[in-house]
Order: C-alpha cells, then structure tokens, then sequence
C-alpha cells in the first residue's frame, strides 16, 4: 500500500481522460481551460497533456468558482495567486532548512536582522525577530586570522 505522505502531487501522471473523470468534466473543458491558461498540464514529449492530482484539485476549484458565478479571468487570476502563495511557502521553507543546515554545519555562525532602514542587529540564537525584519545567515567570504576584525577595511 503507498504512503499518502509519499505521493507527489505535482507528478504529471494523468492522461487527458483519468484527469477529466476525476475532476468530473468533459476532457474537452480540460482543453479549454489548457488553453485559457487556467489549468496547464505538463506535456510529454509527443505533446499530449499529462496532468497531476494538484491539477486534478485546480480544475474541481475552478468547476465549484465557475458554478458559483466567478468569471473565468477572475478564477484565472485568483490560481495564479495560488500557485505564487504556494512558491512563496516553497521557497521559505527551503531557505528555512538551508539556514537550519548552516547553524548546525556551523554552530559559531551568527545570525544578524537586518530591518527596513538597513540597521543590522546580532541575535543569539533562538531570539525573535519583529515580522518586518529580514533574518540572514553572515557568511564571511574569507577566513579571517584569530583576533583580526574587518573594521578598518
């Protein structure tokens, strides 16, 4: 039996057809809303549109928008959103693990907030920050010699 923690819901793996009978549409409303922009499958080689389980849940979202009125550039806007949100989470979450791999790859590493106006504070770690500060991992560029700081560089 799979895993439901295993599956990729990205994987493009559905045929025209299993994607439409899921989704409970018509194929050729696949190949409309393809072409609008709306819901775009990944394509094979040979050009045949293969769609994923998010696709899948994209076009049952926009079927439910569409019934409840929504005009159709509206629910493409609203997806584009989505699927930007979505990047968004992705990218935040690898830069969350790539900083988590640094602090333990480096445990003397320090951590700096940097705010709107430029101003850099050092954190110890497990300190918060205010949400409009940006967290960043110092790297320096170039070891520098036991007692040697760069300020009169």
């Amino acid at each position: 039996m799979v895993d439901p923690d295993e599956i990729d819901e990205d994987a493009p793996i559905l045929a025209i057809a299993a994607a439409a009978e899921l989704a409970g549409m018509h194929p050729q409303t696949l190949r409309q809303y393809d072409r609008l922009g709306l819901v775009v499958p990944a394509r094979t080689q040979g050009g045949s549109r293969r769609y994923s389980l998010r696709h899948v849940a994209q076009l049952q979202e926009v079927s439910r928008m569409s019934a409840e009125g929504m005009s159709l550039p509206a629910i493409s806007r609203i997806i584009e959103l989505e699927n930007r949100v979505r990047e968004l989470h992705l990218r935040v979450r690898d830069l969350e693990d790539r900083m988590k791999s640094e602090l333990e790859r480096r445990p003397g590493a320090r951590v700096f907030a940097a705010g709107a106006t430029g101003s850099v504070i050092s954190l110890r770690h497990g300190t918060r920050v205010r949400r409009a500060t940006e967290v960043v991992l110092w790297r320096p560029h170039r070891a520098l010699p036991p007692g040697d700081d760069d300020t009169d560089h």
